[in-house]
């Protein structure tokens, strides 16, 4: 019988997440150093597609099988046990077979079978809100969620179709590409932390106002958002307008999420300060995203944007790690399926200050692209504090192998 245990699963995350710092080291190590083994490129899609679908997809189910567990039959939590089981497998199959083929059989098949799992999962989960929903304020979050999950894997099919026929032309490679990382960053990753956020915050007491008006605001506008990514393509005026109307939309609607949860922010005498730390990172690192968004409306600046690379990295970065993944950390120690031992707070705490060293660093090199101006050690420095994120994550595994709560 596989049974399904919330202690084990954030073990295995927290390793997974491991594995992606690992991978991070080695690729600016590769940078900084000319370490002639191993292909970039192929080192990069692992890292990357490990990322997605082994350390943020693979979280965001295990947490909200556990939030819903209570409300299931044996039967249907089986279900969900056996999914979770297969995104793992399909998570280790593009590990390994980026990691040595790049794009090729069988890592299209691995990520064939990830999609396949999201789809699934959406589906049984759409069965199964009735069982739940009066529960939960954060529902409409995880449903927003998966749609733009399933959204995603659209470009994923595509992206895998030009791949196999090598019929690889810059535009739509590019427009595949973009499309699949907005619905899963700014869809599938966001709206279900947000689900988390929300849950945590009602458990807190943290009644969130407006809460309908805040998802639909930042659902809708997420959907004409993604031409925030193809400004480069020369859009027509009309959907130009409707695509700044978006940006000023979605950040309207973190302000007003922002405001709502700051409002309560009275009841800190009940958050430790790791919390409240993790929190306003989190509040600062989603308030730049849109900022940034915003201002990427301006031709000029998106212009310079997608023209050098060390922009669209740090902007990746800065979802992925400043937001995504330090919120992920933030609601696993909060419900205490984190270690509140000592050293395992060190080792969060290294993890968020690396993070924001990470982002600080490649923000520097980004401007310094603009005028085309080489910062002086600067691979070196970001190989650092890439082993800095590797000695922090695997601080937080080791120290939470003995975690039992569940």
């Amino acid at each position: 019988m596989i049974k399904y245990s919330s202690s084990f699963w954030i073990k295995i995350v927290l390793f997974n997440l491991f594995i992606v710092a690992c991978l991070g080291v080695l690729m600016r190590f590769k940078i900084g150093f000319e370490f002639p083994c191993f292909d970039q490129k192929n080192v990069q899609h692992a890292h990357s597609h490990f990322a997605f679908v082994g350390w943020v997809t693979q979280t965001l189910l295990v947490l909200i099988v556990s939030l819903i567990a209570p409300f299931l039959k044996l039967f249907q939590l089986k279900k969900y046990n056996i999914l979770l089981w297969l995104n793992l497998m399909s998570a280790y199959g593009m590990l390994v077979s980026f990691f040595i083929q790049g794009y090729g059989f069988f890592s299209i098949a691995f990520s064939a079978v990830s999609v396949a799992v999201i789809v699934v999962f959406t589906q049984l989960f759409f069965k199964h809100s009735a069982q739940f929903k009066q529960y939960f304020q954060a529902i409409k979050w995880f449903k927003g969620a998966l749609v733009f999950a399933i959204f995603s894997a659209l470009g994923t099919v595509a992206l895998a179709y030009m791949m196999v026929t090598k019929n690889l032309h810059q535009t739509p490679y590019l427009a595949s590409v973009y499309f699949y990382l907005h619905f899963q960053y700014n869809g599938w990753f966001f709206f279900a932390c947000m689900g988390l956020f929300t849950g945590l915050a009602n458990k807190f007491n943290v009644v969130i106002k407006n809460d309908k008006l805040i998802f639909g605001l930042l659902f809708w506008s997420c959907i004409p958002a993604y031409f925030l990514s193809t400004l480069w393509a020369h859009l027509p005026i009309w959907l130009y307008i409707i695509v700044v109307a978006a940006a000023i939309t979605q950040f309207v609607g973190w302000i007003l999420l922002l405001k709502s949860v700051f409002y309560h922010l009275h009841l800190q005498s009940k958050f430790s300060n790791t919390i409240m730390f993790l929190i306003y990172f989190v509040a600062i690192a989603g308030f730049v995203k849109f900022t940034l968004q915003l201002g990427s409306t301006i031709p000029f600046v998106s212009t310079l944007a997608f023209g050098f690379r060390p922009i669209v990295i740090a902007y990746l970065h800065l979802v992925l790690l400043a937001f995504i993944s330090i919120l992920l950390l933030l609601y696993l120690f909060s419900t205490h399926l984190l270690s509140h031992a000592k050293s395992g707070i060190i080792a969060l705490l290294c993890f968020a200050i690396g993070v924001f060293l990470n982002e600080f660093v490649l923000a520097i090199q980004g401007i310094g692209s603009f005028s085309y101006t080489v910062i002086p050690y600067v691979n070196t420095i970001l190989f650092v504090i890439a082993l800095c994120l590797f000695l922090a994550t695997f601080s937080l595994f080791f120290v939470n192998l003995k975690n039992k709560k569940n």
